[in-house]
């Protein structure tokens, strides 16, 4: 028998993680799809865009979080720098503090910001050694070790309900071809605990242009428990598992800082003689607490068929599927001393290599989730089954329609990238008219 390279932690962390890939001719979503709906919006929001860029080189920073100081209003930047901030327009005062891995924290007063065009500069943050007021451990192994172990102190100990955003989106090559959004509850259990997270669907909206899926319709299962997922500190099982750690190497990097914290950044990769495929990265250890303030990791694919066995369901028979990257972040946000989760993402990029064609195609599948909002969960208690959404749930098939922008309201979003906005007004545009040809009055 074939001996399966990836460890029982890996398959269990990506079970709910697969590329649905499906052969055949489909076309544009039908106008009955389109859902028009909307609440009536009882408190009015104020939105602020700009974008986020470094002092020096200009160039913007990726998923830099803004937060409104005494709230829990917070939102981050898209893969461009930009940003949508929104905020009720009950609350004309106060601060917004900016910050970004390894850049000085800017606050910038409310008043500062506009409807349009609010650029952001941030400066680096540089430590000259002399400032340096705690020093590197000798052992980076036991320092991981200590985070972990901690993470029933360091973090949120209440049941909390969480509003996030989630987006999943699939590209061929750089070509956008679906996008999918939703918010979300997430029934957030404490740290300490073994009990798993709830996620209850709040709305969802989508787009697909089918016309460029080279014949293949994708789906992404999973949904938001793709992200939810990644969360280190509430599900370190699935990635350091207390078995698993020694199976890694852990070295020290370089300290930096955010905001007035010192932080360590360790690297991790497995040991030379493992031969499972396990994972690979960068840790950011807050110095002074030992609380893990972010993670940046990927999968070491050592054996691509191995790798496709993991994370495609089903694929046409004439053609070979790999994944050729799988990356992960997830970044935490800190309240009244304690922290908890607030972003992350997943990246998969895979082939296609087809029988009889000279090229492979190219696809991309990516999913991001950002928590916009939260309060203690008083009750402690969890939506009813029906309520709540698997971990196999495929959020297109799910979501209704590309919905009006104003559905969203208070929620904060992801900015959409401009390609991407191109792309969906190009789809509604479709709809549209499909809807007028068919004696239905369009939206």
């Amino acid at each position: 028998m074939k001996k399966n390279r990836f460890p029982r932690s890996i398959r269990r962390f990506n079970s709910f993680l697969f590329v649905l890939v499906f052969i055949g001719a489909v076309g544009l979503p039908k106008a009955s799809a389109f859902y028009q709906d909307a609440p009536e919006q009882e408190i009015t929001y104020k939105q602020y865009k700009g974008k986020i860029m470094d002092a020096d080189t200009k160039k913007p920073l990726v998923f830099a979080t803004l937060a409104v100081e005494g709230t829990n209003i917070s939102t981050i930047s898209n893969t461009e720098g930009e940003f949508a901030l929104k905020v009720p327009s009950s609350i004309t005062e106060g601060n917004v503090t900016i910050a970004f891995l390894g850049y000085k924290n800017k606050t910038l007063p409310l008043s500062e910001f506009k409807e349009e065009d609010t650029n952001i500069y941030m400066d680096v943050f540089v430590e000259a050694l002399g400032e340096v007021s705690l020093s590197i451990p000798k052992n980076a192994e036991a320092l991981v070790r200590e985070t972990l172990n901690k993470r029933g102190q360091n973090y949120f100990q209440d049941p909390t309900v969480m509003t996030a955003f989630y987006r999943e989106t699939i590209k061929r090559r750089k070509k956008n071809v679906s996008l999918s959004e939703a918010v979300v509850n997430i029934y957030k259990t404490p740290y300490s605990s073994n009990r798993k997270d709830g996620v209850e669907l709040f709305k969802a909206r989508k787009s697909t242009d089918y016309s460029k899926l080279d014949t293949v319709a994708l789906k992404l299962q999973g949904g938001p428990f793709n992200a939810l997922y990644v969360d280190i500190m509430k599900y370190p099982e699935y990635i350091f598992a207390e078995k698993s750690l020694d199976n890694y190497n852990f070295r020290f990097d370089r300290m930096t800082r955010v905001g007035e914290r010192q932080i360590y950044i360790v690297n991790f990769s497995q040991k030379p003689h493992i031969e499972e495929q396990l994972y690979q990265g960068k840790l950011y250890i807050d110095a002074e607490r030992k609380i893990l303030t972010s993670a940046i990791y990927s999968l070491n694919i050592t054996n691509r068929y191995e790798a496709a066995r993991l994370f495609v369901r089903k694929k046409p028979a004439n053609a070979r599927v790999w994944p050729t990257e799988v990356a992960y972040r997830v970044d935490y946000r800190e309240k009244d001393g304690k922290w908890y989760y607030g972003y992350s993402n997943v990246m998969l990029e895979f082939k296609i290599n087809w029988d009889k064609k000279l090229f492979n195609s190219v696809y991309s599948l990516s999913c991001e989730m950002a928590v916009t909002d939260w309060e203690k969960n008083l009750t402690n208690e969890m939506p009813k089954s029906r309520e709540r959404i698997k971990t196999s749930i495929i959020l297109e098939d799910e979501a209704i329609g590309f919905s009006d922008p104003d559905f969203w309201g208070e929620y904060n979003i992801i900015e959409p990238e401009k390609s991407i906005e191109s792309a969906i007004k190009k789809i509604q545009r479709q709809l549209e008219k499909s809807k007028s040809s068919s004696g239905n009055p369009a939206p």
